[in-house]
C-alpha cells in the first residue's frame, strides 16, 4: 500500500509539473530555418565506381553438388563449380532429387515406388510427344465431339454380372485355368442383361461407372472381371440402332480401352523392374525378364479366344503397344493383321472408327487407309444394307456422311502430318479418281496442312465445283476451305476471285444457321486481305440474311465472333466506326447480357489499341453510345466485380478523349459523360480528378496568370467538382475528393471556392462511422480518419484566412469537430491528431512557411509575425495542450499504462523536433514527459537508447549546445 501510495504521489508531482510547464511550448518555439535544415540533411553524394557490375548482368551461381559414399563409415565429399550462364538459381540443378532425398530414398520402399511412378508418366509423356507439338492430338477434339453428336431418343446398354466366382485356396493351376475360361464363357453365353430407355445422360453415366469398375476390379487384382468389363464395352461399339449417338458412343468406349491398355503395359512393365532399377526408356526386349514375356503372351492369348471380331479386335488394339515386350518389330506385324480384321466388319461406320482406332494406338499410323479402303467404303455407303438401314431410323444421307467427319478427320492427319508433298498431292489425286467426293474432299481441307490447301485453293474451289451436293452440303466444303484460308494466305492474284466463289455460295443459303456458320469463318479472310469495302459489303450481306423472322436470336455466338475478328484486324476506331454497316450490325445483338459482352470487347481492343487521344466526333459518339449501353445494365443484382469492370472500361475510355486546346469543349464533354454515366461511382471520382487536372492544365498554360475568361473557366471546373462530389456515397472518397478539389482551387486563385470545399470537407468529418467496408471486410476507421487529417494540416498552413471569419477559422472549425468526434475507449487517435495539430501550429509560428502556394499570400503574409496573430495561436496551442495532458492523466489505470508511455514519449519527440530547448522550463516539460514514458517501465529500450544518441548527435550542430545539457537530464531506466 505504501508503494502504491508513493507511485501515486509521484505520478500527481509529474503531472502537476507538466501542466505548471504546458504554456511555454507555443512561445517558446523553436524558429526554423527550413533552407539551411534542407541543405544540412542532403545526402553526401559520393561517387559510385559500378565497375562489371550492372543490375542487368547475368549472375554468377555457384552449384555445390555432394556425391552420396557408403552408408556406413564414410562421409560425403563435395565438389564446387561455377556457371556464369543465364539459369534460374532456384531452379533444381540435380534433376528433380536433392542429396537428402537420394539417403532417404535408399532404404525406402514407398519412395522407391513413388520413383517409378516418376518413371512412368515421364515415358508416357514422351511417347505422347513421339509425334510434335505441331500435332493435334485426340485429347483435343474428343470434347467437341461430344457436343456435336448428340440424341434425343433412348439408348440400351447391355449390362453383365461381374460376380467372382470362389475358388478353393489349394486347387491346381490347370483348375484355375479352366475356372477363368468359363467366366469369359459366361459373359458370351448370356449372364448379361440389357438396360432399354436410357437417356443420354443416363447411357454416359453408366458407360462413367463401368470405367470406374474396371479400375476397382483391377485395384483388388480381379484381371478376369475387368477384361470382362472391356469386352463387354467393346461389343457396344458394334450397336447402330441410334446412329447419330454413334461418334460420342465411340470417345466414351476407346477411353475405357484406352485406360484397360494403360493399366495391362504399366502390369507388365512393374514386372521388368528388378531391385529399383528400371527399364530405360527406349528398352528393347531382350532386357525384358521371362515372367513378363509370359504375362504380355497370356494376355494375347486371352485376347485371342474372344470369338466375337469387333471387341476382338478392340481389346488387342488397345493393348498394342504391349508387344514392346515381344519383339522390336510386334507393332509393325501386328498391324497389317489388324487392319485385314476391320475388312470383316460390314458396317461402313463401324469399320472406318475401328480404323481410326488404330490410327490412334499406332502412333500415327500411315499408309493404312489406302485408296482400295476408301473405295470400299464410299461402295458401302451408297450400297443397299446402308440405304436401309437410313430409312428406318429416318436419317437424311446429309446427316450420316457427317458421322463419318471425325474418324476420316483423324486417319488424314495421321497420313498428313509432316508428309511430304508428294504423298499430298497424290491423295488430292485419289480423291478426283473418287469423283470429287465430298466427304473425303472435306476431310482432307480438314487433315491437311493450311499452307498446302491455301496454296492450291483454286484447285479445292474447281473440285468443290464438282462434287455431288446431294451428299454433302457445299456450304461446308467451303467453310473448311475457309478455316484453312484464315490460318495461311493464298495467293495474292487468287485472293479476290475465291472470295467471289465463296460467297456466291454461301450468299445463296436459305437456312440461317448454315448461312452464319460460313459467314462466320470468311469474315476472317475477308478482314485478312481486303479493304474496308468488302468488310462493309460482307457485313451488309449477314444483316440482310440474319434480320428476317429475328433468325440472330439463334446466332449470338457466330455473330459475336463476326465482331471479334472485325476489330482484331480493323484496330484503328476511326477507320471501324467509317465501316457503314458496323454499328447496324450492333443492333442486331438485342439480348442485353449479349449486348453487353460485346460492347465490353469493343472497348477493351480500343483500350487496347488505341495509343493517342481522340477527339473524332465519329469515335466519340460510337464509344459513347457503346458505354452507355455497359452503365445502363447495371441493377441492383449487378456483382461488384462487374460494376468495377464496366467502370474501368468505361474510365479508359474518358482518359484517351482529349481536345487539345478546347478547354471549354473538353469540360462539356465531361459535363455530358456525367449525365449518362451516373451510377457508377467510379466513373464519377475519375471525372472529377479529369476536371482537376482540366483546370490544372488551364493554370499551366497561363502560367498561373488567369485572364477574365480562364478564372471563370476554372471557377466553372470547380463548380462541376463541388456538385458532384456530394452525389458519392463513400464518405473517405468524398473527404479526399474535397480536399484534392480545394488545393486546385487554391492553387488557381479561387479562395472563396477553396475555402467552401474545406468548410465541407470539415462537416462531413463527423459523419464518418466507426467501422468502414475495406475489400469487403469491415475495419476500423480512426487510421484513415487520422491519415485524412494529417493531409488536412499540410494544407491548412498555407490556406489564407478569410477576412470576414477571423483568425484561424478552419484550423478552430476543424478542433471543434475532433472534440466533438466519438472515439473508441480504447483509442489514441485522438490524441495523436492533436500532437500533428502542434505541429501545424509551429510551423505557422515561423516567419516564412516551408511552403507555399504560387501567387496566394498565405498568413505569414498577411499577419507578418503580428503579436496578435501569435497570441491567438498560443490559445489554440494551450487548448490542444490541456487536451494531450488530460489524456495522459486518464491513462494513469495499470491496464493503460502501457499507451499512456507510448504517447508521453510521441510528445516528447513533439517537443524536441518543434520546441526551444534552450528555455528551462519548456527543458523541464520534455525531462518529465521523458520520465513519464519510463516510469512504469513500458518503454522500449531500443527506441528510448536511439532517441539520446540523437540528441547526442544534435549538440555538436551548430547553435545546438543545449542539447548537451539536456541529454545529461535524461536517464535511461531498465526494465527491471
Amino acid at each position: 500500500m505504501l508503494d502504491m501510495f508513493l507511485c501515486s504521489q509521484v505520478c500527481g508531482y509529474l503531472y502537476a509539473c507538466i501542466l505548471s510547464l504546458y504554456s511555454f511550448f507555443l512561445r517558446h518555439a523553436r524558429s526554423r530555418n527550413y533552407v539551411s535544415e534542407s541543405e544540412m540533411c542532403k545526402l553526401e553524394s559520393v561517387p559510385l565506381d559500378f565497375g562489371d557490375y550492372h543490375p542487368l548482368k547475368p549472375i554468377t551461381v555457384t552449384e555445390s553438388k555432394t556425391k552420396k559414399m557408403n552408408r556406413k563409415g564414410s562421409t560425403s565429399s563435395t565438389s564446387s563449380s561455377s556457371s556464369s550462364s543465364v539459369m534460374d538459381p532456384l531452379s533444381s540443378v540435380l534433376d528433380g532429387t536433392d542429396p537428402l532425398s537420394l539417403f532417404a530414398a535408399a532404404a525406402d520402399p514407398v519412395t522407391t515406388t513413388a520413383t517409378m511412378d516418376s518413371t512412368r508418366k515421364k515415358r508416357d509423356k514422351d511417347d505422347s510427344s513421339a509425334v510434335g507439338s505441331d500435332f493435334e492430338p485426340w485429347s483435343s477434339k474428343r470434347g467437341e465431339i461430344l457436343s456435336r453428336y448428340t440424341t434425343t431418343e433412348k439408348l440400351s446398354i447391355v449390362s453383365g454380372s461381374f460376380s467372382r466366382k470362389a475358388t478353393t485356396t489349394g486347387s491346381a493351376v490347370s483348375e484355375k485355368v479352366r475356372t477363368r475360361l468359363e467366366e469369359l464363357d459366361d459373359l458370351e453365353e448370356g449372364s448379361q442383361k440389357e438396360l432399354l430407355n436410357l437417356t443420354q445422360q443416363d447411357y454416359m453415366n453408366r458407360i462413367e461407372e463401368l470405367n470406374q469398375s474396371l479400375k476397382d476390379a483391377w485395384s483388388s487384382d480381379q484381371k478376369v472381371k475387368a477384361l470382362k468389363i472391356v469386352i463387354q464395352c467393346s461389343k457396344l461399339l458394334s450397336d447402330t440402332t441410334v446412329i447419330q449417338f454413334y461418334p460420342s458412343k465411340f470417345v466414351l468406349i476407346t477411353d475405357i480401352l484406352d485406360t484397360f491398355g494403360k493399366l495391362v503395359y504399366e502390369r507388365i512393365l512393374s514386372m521388368c523392374v528388378d531391385s529399383r532399377v528400371s527399364l530405360l526408356d527406349n528398352f528393347s526386349p531382350e532386357s525384358v525378364n521371362d515372367t513378363a514375356k509370359e504375362t504380355c503372351l497370356n494376355w494375347f492369348f486371352k485376347i485371342a479366344s474372344i470369338r466375337e471380331l469387333i471387341p476382338r479386335f478392340y481389346v488387342e488394339a488397345a493393348i498394342l503397344k504391349c508387344n514392346k515386350f515381344l519383339s522390336k518389330t510386334g507393332i509393325s506385324e501386328c498391324l497389317p493383321r489388324l487392319t485385314s480384321m476391320i475388312r470383316g466388319i460390314g458396317d461402313p461406320l463401324v469399320a472406318v472408327y475401328a480404323r481410326a482406332y488404330l490410327c490412334r494406338v499406332g502412333s500415327p499410323v500411315k499408309y493404312l487407309f489406302t485408296a482400295t479402303c476408301l473405295c470400299l467404303l464410299f461402295q458401302q455407303i451408297h450400297g443397299d444394307t446402308v440405304q436401309n438401314q437410313l430409312v428406318v431410323q429416318c436419317v437424311e444421307i446429309p446427316l450420316y456422311l457427317t458421322l463419318y467427319s471425325p474418324a476420316i478427320d483423324w486417319i488424314l492427319q495421321c497420313i498428313a502430318y509432316r508428309a511430304p508433298e508428294v504423298l499430298l498431292t497424290e491423295m488430292m489425286e485419289r480423291c478426283r479418281k473418287l469423283g470429287n467426293n465430298a466427304l473425303l474432299l472435306n476431310s482432307v481441307m480438314s487433315a491437311f496442312r493450311a499452307e498446302f490447301i491455301a496454296a492450291r485453293s483454286m484447285d479445292f474451289i474447281g473440285m468443290i465445283k464438282e462434287c455431288d451436293e446431294s451428299g454433302f452440303p457445299k456450304h461446308l466444303l467451303f467453310r473448311s476451305l475457309g478455316l484453312n484460308l484464315a490460318l495461311a494466305d493464298p495467293p495474292e492474284n487468287d485472293r479476290l476471285q475465291i472470295l467471289n466463289e465463296a460467297w456466291k455460295v454461301i450468299t445463296k443459303l436459305k437456312n440461317p444457321q448454315d448461312y452464319i456458320n460460313c459467314a462466320e469463318v470468311w469474315v476472317e479472310y475477308t478482314c485478312r486481305h481486303f479493304t474496308n469495302r468488302e468488310i462493309n459489303t460482307v457485313l451488309a450481306d449477314v444483316i440482310k440474311h440474319m434480320t428476317p423472322d429475328r433468325a440472330f436470336e439463334d446466332a449470338y455466338p457466330q455473330l459475336q465472333s463476326i465482331i471479334q475478328k472485325v476489330i482484331t484486324y480493323i484496330y484503328d476506331f476511326s477507320l471501324l466506326f467509317s465501316v457503314e454497316k458496323f454499328l447496324p450490325f450492333l443492333d442486331m445483338f438485342q439480348k442485353e447480357s449479349v449486348r453487353v459482352e460485346v460492347c465490353k470487347c469493343i472497348m477493351e481492343s480500343f483500350i487496347k489499341h488505341q495509343q493517342e487521344s481522340t477527339k473524332d466526333p465519329v469515335i466519340l459518339n460510337a464509344l459513347l453510345h457503346i458505354c452507355k449501353t455497359m452503365h445502363d445494365s447495371v441493377n441492383a443484382l449487378t456483382l461488384e466485380d462487374e460494376k468495377r469492370m464496366l467502370a474501368a472500361l468505361i474510365n479508359g475510355f474518358i482518359k484517351m478523349v482529349s481536345f487539345g486546346r478546347d478547354f471549354e469543349q473538353q469540360l462539356s464533354f465531361y459535363v455530358e459523360a456525367r449525365s449518362m454515366f451516373c451510377n457508377l461511382e467510379p466513373v464519377l471520382v475519375q471525372l472529377i480528378h479529369s476536371v482537376n487536372q482540366l483546370a490544372m492544365e488551364t493554370r499551366k498554360v497561363m502560367k498561373g496568370n488567369h485572364s477574365r475568361k480562364t478564372a471563370a473557366f476554372v471557377r466553372a471546373c470547380v463548380a462541376f467538382c463541388f456538385i458532384t462530389i456530394p452525389s458519392l456515397s463513400s464518405i473517405f472518397t468524398r473527404l479526399n475528393l474535397y480536399l484534392h478539389s480545394g488545393q486546385v482551387a487554391l492553387a488557381n486563385q479561387c479562395l472563396s471556392q477553396a475555402d467552401a470545399f474545406f468548410k465541407a470537407a470539415v462537416s462531413l468529418v463527423p459523419e464518418v462511422p466507426k467501422m468502414i467496408s475495406v475489400d469487403g471486410k469491415m475495419r476500423p476507421s480512426d487510421a484513415f480518419l487520422l491519415e485524412f487529417l494529417c493531409n488536412f494540416f499540410s494544407t491548412l498552413l498555407v490556406v489564407p484566412d478569410h477576412p470576414e471569419q477571423g483568425v484561424l477559422f478552419l484550423v478552430r472549425g476543424l478542433l471543434n469537430v475532433i472534440q466533438d468526434y466519438t472515439w473508441e475507449d480504447n483509442s489514441d487517435d485522438k490524441v495523436r491528431i492533436y500532437t500533428n495539430v502542434l505541429h501545424l501550429l509551429s510551423a505557422m509560428t515561423q516567419e516564412a512557411y516551408i511552403y507555399h502556394v504560387d501567387k496566394v499570400d498565405s498568413n505569414d503574409t498577411l499577419y507578418g509575425g503580428d503579436s496578435k496573430f501569435l497570441t491567438e495561436i498560443n490559445k489554440l496551442c494551450e487548448t490542444v495542450i490541456a487536451q494531450i495532458l488530460d489524456h495522459l492523466k486518464t491513462l494513469g489505470k495499470e491496464e493503460t499504462l502501457k499507451r499512456q508511455s507510448q504517447l508521453a514519449l510521441y510528445f516528447f519527440n513533439t517537443i524536441l523536433a518543434h520546441g526551444d530547448l534552450r528555455n528551462n522550463k519548456l527543458n523541464q516539460l520534455s525531462v518529465n514527459l521523458w520520465n513519464l514514458a519510463q516510469k512504469h517501465g513500458f518503454a522500449d529500450t531500443k527506441t528510448m537508447v536511439k532517441t539520446l544518441e540523437y540528441i547526442k548527435r544534435r549538440s555538436k550542430q551548430p547553435e545546438m549546445s543545449h542539447f548537451t545539457d539536456l541529454a545529461l537530464r535524461l536517464p535511461l531506466q531498465s526494465r527491471t
